[in-house]
């Protein structure tokens, strides 16, 4: 049966011809939504998203605790992480927690502001629709805002130097002020930024620019010691422990071997058999077989190595080969630790044991097997221009660890972002109300509609600063107009300063952002406010119902088995 959309019923009915046919539009048990109510359905679902991580904003926002369906628990304030476990249905809701892990995935922070400034952004547009505004105007104004709040951004951007190891720090600290780590911000922000430095790498001919893979940078986690236990290690932590017992634990000045091929006796492709009629026929096969593994480990042992590191299997008498040559060895190491590993120490990956050489083993000051907590695992450290590096976080309880991992992925990836587009400007809310104050002004130059539209732009940047202060418990309103005051008199960095419970001067309060972070937020909800606006109609199929008559022929199936 298909159907159309009554509007006084605020449902679908069936369509049916003068003949009385009925028109197939639809399947049966679909249902439709249209105009205002659409509207307003989809702006309510992302109002709502926003209110529940609007309280995680800032250093003083709140966390919550997330219970999954197997009971377990995860305690954080990050909107990305919360969004992320949250189990929406509602499809607009699904495009706001879309964007939270757009921002996350591209700079790692600012999650929690692109939601909220995209729910301010919906509220303000159903206000204006409300009084009769159209949203495709609506829709061009916000993109004529938006384009006009990133020229402004990156007009009054502080451009700094990628090798300004203090900016660098104070955009970490800043990024993790507002986690749990905040306590310990500054040491751990400190070892963020040696590891990102070691690992950058030029862009080009252009000595001012950087290319980071934040990929180089492993994040390892154990519970069990204090936050101010996080360390950096200058090579790479495997979760692995040395496969045999007689092998050495410790080796000092490693030349590692990074093998791609099985250290045992490979099977053949095809079914093979071997008849063997004499005892002294089978004590040959097998020593044929211990030739061939012995000889593997020679060709290795004949480079120099001390460490091999394998991605496949190493058979029980090659360990024992391995053994009484006093080599260590790891086997089944994951393929992306391979490739840290070679970017670490210099090694080449080698895939046939025929073609090894000394020049393709790589060096670490030190390997050696450590038991952290219950667990040994191997470390490799003090490599060379190493290029790819861990920071080991330890926390005092599990969910501890968890919430400390996600503050320094944070961290990483905002340094990250300052070393690729070395522009910063200042946190606290500081830059939202700084573009709010342009906004206005720019609205004045418009006529028409749009001009309303724009100025709902800025009143939602303005719910940034006002959230910031309303989670640090200060008064809203007394708090927007001594920041509104301030801005116009030209003071484009005072914000929020939810320590002192006051407005201040952030830059001087060393409270900074990335520009590439604001970037992302204002593009990120921007698009999805405009995408939910300029739906007028949600068309949802029924689910599909399993006929009675399937359930027959398998009963039936059933019964003629017994």
């Amino acid at each position: 049966m298909g159907f159309v959309y009554d509007m006084s019923q605020n449902q679908a009915t069936p369509a049916i011809t003068q003949t009385g046919e009925p028109v197939l539009i639809l399947k049966e048990g679909s249902s439709e939504t249209k105009g205002n109510d659409a509207q307003k359905n989809n702006t309510l679902a992302a109002k709502l998203i926003a209110e529940v991580v609007k309280t995680s904003l800032g250093p003083r926002g709140m966390d919550k605790m997330l219970v999954d369906n197997l009971g377990d628990v995860t305690i954080t304030n990050d909107g990305a992480t919360i969004l992320k476990q949250m189990d929406v249905q509602h499809p607009a809701a699904k495009i706001i927690i879309e964007i939270s892990k757009t921002t996350d995935n591209e700079v790692g922070d600012g999650t929690t502001s692109a939601v909220v400034l995209a729910g301010a952004l919906l509220e303000r547009a159903e206000r204006l629709i409300d009084k009769g505004l159209h949203p495709t105007i609506i829709v061009e104004g916000y993109s004529k805002a938006a384009e006009k709040a990133l020229e402004t951004l990156n007009e009054i951007a502080v451009q700094v130097k990628p090798e300004d190891k203090g900016a660098l720090t104070q955009v970490a600290e800043t990024s993790m002020r507002s986690k749990l780590v905040s306590s310990d911000s500054a040491r751990l922000a400190s070892i963020v930024v040696e590891a990102i430095s070691m690992v950058a790498d030029k862009s080009g001919n252009d000595d001012a620019t950087y290319k980071v893979d934040n990929d180089n940078v492993k994040v390892e986690k154990k519970s069990g010691a204090s936050i101010a236990d996080t360390k950096l290690i200058k090579g790479i932590v495997l979760d692995k422990e040395v496969v045999s017992a007689a092998m050495p634990k410790r080796v000092v000045n490693a030349r590692i071997a990074l093998v791609n091929s099985a250290l045992e006796i490979e099977k053949t492709e095809y079914s093979a058999e071997i008849r063997i009629n004499d005892p002294s026929q089978m004590k040959k096969f097998l020593q044929e077989e211990n030739s061939i593994l012995s000889t593997m480990i020679d060709k290795i042992r004949a480079t120099g190595t001390n460490v091999v590191v394998c991605q496949k299997g190493i058979d029980d008498v090659a360990q024992s080969y391995l053994a009484q040559k006093q080599i260590l060895a790891v086997r089944r190491t994951k393929e992306s630790d391979m490739a840290k590993l070679s970017r670490a120490t210099g090694a080449r990956i080698i895939t046939n044991l025929d073609d090894i050489s000394e020049n393709d083993l790589g060096y670490a000051g030190l390997v050696e097997e450590r038991k952290v907590e219950q667990d040994k695992w191997v470390f490799v450290e003090d490599c060379r221009n190493a290029k790819a590096v861990t920071i080991l976080v330890r926390g005092e309880s599990q969910r501890i660890v968890d919430e400390a991992e996600r503050g320094v992925h944070d961290a990483i990836m905002v340094v990250k972002d300052l070393l690729e587009k070395p522009a910063i400007v200042a946190g606290g809310g500081a830059v939202e109300a700084e573009l709010a104050t342009s906004l206005r002004e720019y609205s004045n130059k418009l006529s028409g509609r749009k001009q309303l539209a724009v100025e709902a732009f800025a009143d939602a940047l303005e719910f940034i600063p006002q959230t910031l202060a309303e989670n640090a418990g200060m008064d809203q309103i007394e708090t927007q107009a001594e920041i509104r005051a301030k801005h116009s008199q030209g003071k484009k960095w005072y914000g929020i300063n939810v320590y002192a419970g006051k407005v201040s001067d952030m830059m001087n309060n060393h409270v900074i952002e990335p520009v590439a972070v604001k970037e992302q937020i204002i593009e990120s909800a921007a698009e999805a406010a405009s995408m939910i606006l300029r739906v007028d109609d949600v068309i949802a199929s029924g689910k599909t119902k399993q006929s009675p008559s399937s359930h027959g022929a398998s009963s039936g199936m059933d019964g003629s088995g017994d």
